[in-house]
């Protein structure tokens, strides 16, 4: 028989095939692209990160007050009514505000030009 047309054997225990005194330190079964001592929560350079509990946060009891604000006016339909009247009178309100203005402006315009012609 020939050897050289035979594939190669290859021995399934990979262990074998390693060297025995790896004095390298480094952990061969150990993911390279993976930093295992790593903690997000941890900065060597800066000491710790102190960490905050969401639920108790402002932001968390801001969220969920308003949230609680806009469910109640999405399904309370007297809220809804108060809401758009409220509305109405405030935009009725800014109407009339808007009017004053343009009275006062064509007043004023007008008193400068009977200071002019005199």
């Amino acid at each position: 028989m020939n050897n050289q047309n035979q594939p190669a054997q290859y021995d399934i225990n990979i262990e074998n095939s390693r060297p025995k005194n790896n004095q390298s330190g480094v952990n061969i079964n150990q993911n390279p692209y993976i930093n295992q001592n790593f903690n997000p929560l941890q900065n060597s350079q800066q000491g710790t990160i102190p960490t905050q509990s969401t639920f108790t946060s402002g932001d968390f009891i801001k969220g969920a007050l308003l949230g609680a604000a806009v469910t109640y006016l999405l399904t309370n339909k007297n809220a809804q009514d108060t809401l758009f009247k409220a509305f109405g009178k405030g935009s009725e309100l800014f109407s009339a505000g808007i009017e004053e203005l343009k009275e006062r402006y064509e007043d004023t315009k007008a008193q400068m030009q009977a200071n002019q012609e005199q």
